[in-house]
């Protein structure tokens, strides 16, 4: 009898076999805590990163290629969150008593100005948005609150209250639509104006903790990234909901920049992975686990049909879902796994016998490249122009990654 010959399956460990590699350039280490945020500087050869040790510091590159402190800002609690508006050199700082700070930066990057106080929340401040063209300063809170201020007047304009601790936030500064992400896995849209915020709508997929928002105001792309490490894309222009799923993490999703030229997605996460995703890619959307009484393949009856069981005198099964077609299956009907990049599942997935023998049959190219980060990510940024990706770890350093050998033709 031959024997049967089984096609390779793509697994975790074979995921950092692409040929084209990022490259670590440098380590920015020296935090006494951890480091929550960090920042490239735009037009400067530096960084700006914000810590649970209550600093502020800026990180020049020297001549001989390594990166020093300029700037070590100490404040009154915790900084949390940071975003820096390059061409007024405004700094605002979030910080885990709920205040945001804002500072004027020096044009030699040795000093900073303080300007004012906002005192936006009552509990720590996760994340901290600048909208450059309404002059508007935007966070949320662990104390369940969105709010915006106006940074000419310093006058609160708007905000709305949740009914669990907000924990990432974007905004789309032409439309005035907020983004924010909650613990329990939601995104609410708000439309802001002057007057205040409105709901929208909601957006429901995730089961745990919302970890980051990126918005692409370009393609109206909003993408979220949730401690039950699936990364979601919303197709918001288009008002179509979710579009497809990206499943490449084996650990919660923490950071998220994008490409505009190249239109790759890059995640990070706490399973020390860097992925670059493929979004100019034809993608096919997951489509909704079927519920059902009984496996939709072998009919035997699932553990809570208890009418089948009697009249079929058997054990009910467990139900399982395949992840191409969405039905109800039992585990004898799905024992095989099958990676399907075309639906975001880079690594092998349970799937039905017949939608196995179909995708066996055709080309499944992956669609994202992934790179071994050496530590756990918490957040992450991208200056796309000099093609450098900075990584802020839980390990208390920052490292700057070459992305050259990625884009080059």
């Amino acid at each position: 009898m031959a024997a049967e010959i089984k096609p390779a399956q793509r697994s975790e460990d074979d995921r950092f076999s692409s040929a084209k590699k990022i490259e670590l350039l440098s380590k920015l280490d020296g935090s006494g805590d951890d480091i929550n945020f960090a920042i490239f500087i735009p037009g400067e050869n530096g960084v700006i990163s914000v810590s649970e040790d209550k600093t502020i510091r800026v990180w020049l590159k020297r001549d001989s290629g390594q990166y020093w402190p300029s700037i070590c800002e100490y404040m009154p609690s915790g900084c949390t969150s940071i975003f820096y508006n390059a061409s007024d050199r405004h700094i605002y700082v979030g910080q885990d008593n709920g205040t945001v700070t804002q500072y004027t930066f020096s044009d030699d990057c040795n000093r900073l100005y303080f300007i004012r106080d906002f005192l936006s929340h009552q509990a720590r401040v996760m994340q901290v948005v600048y909208a450059k063209i309404l002059k508007w300063i935007l966070s949320c809170g662990k104390d369940k609150l969105f709010v915006y201020y106006s940074t000419e007047t310093g006058n609160r304009l708007g905000s709305y209250s949740f009914e669990t601790p907000c924990t990432s936030l974007q905004f789309d500064s032409m439309a005035k639509y907020a983004f924010v992400g909650n613990s329990n896995g939601i995104i609410t849209m708000l439309k802001c104006d002057a007057h205040g915020a409105q709901f929208v709508n909601t957006f429901k997929g995730h089961n745990t903790s919302i970890r980051c928002l990126k918005w692409v105001e370009e393609h109206q792309l909003l993408f979220s990234g949730s401690c039950d490490q699936t990364i979601f894309v919303w197709d918001v222009g288009g008002k179509r909901g979710t579009i497809y799923e990206l499943q490449g993490h084996s650990n919660k999703i923490s950071g998220f920049a994008y490409a505009n030229s190249t239109q790759q997605l890059i995640s990070g996460g706490e399973d020390s992975v860097i992925v670059i995703w493929e979004m100019n890619a034809m993608r096919k959307e997951v489509p909704g686990w079927v519920e059902h009484n009984s496996c939709q393949l072998c009919q035997r009856p699932f553990f809570w049909n208890f009418r089948a069981m009697m009249d079929q005198r058997q054990i009910g099964l467990r139900q399982h879902h395949c992840r191409h077609c969405g039905k109800a299956v039992c585990d004898t009907c799905s024992s095989n796994r099958i990676n399907i990049p075309i639906m975001g599942f880079e690594f092998d997935v349970r799937c039905c016998d017949s939608c196995y023998q179909q995708l066996q049959s055709v080309e499944r190219p992956s669609l994202a490249s992934f790179h071994d980060a050496k530590h756990s990510i918490v957040n992450m940024d991208l200056d796309e122009e000099r093609k450098l990706l900075l990584t802020v770890g839980q390990d208390r350093i920052i490292k700057i990654w070459d992305l050259s050998a990625m884009w080059s033709q």
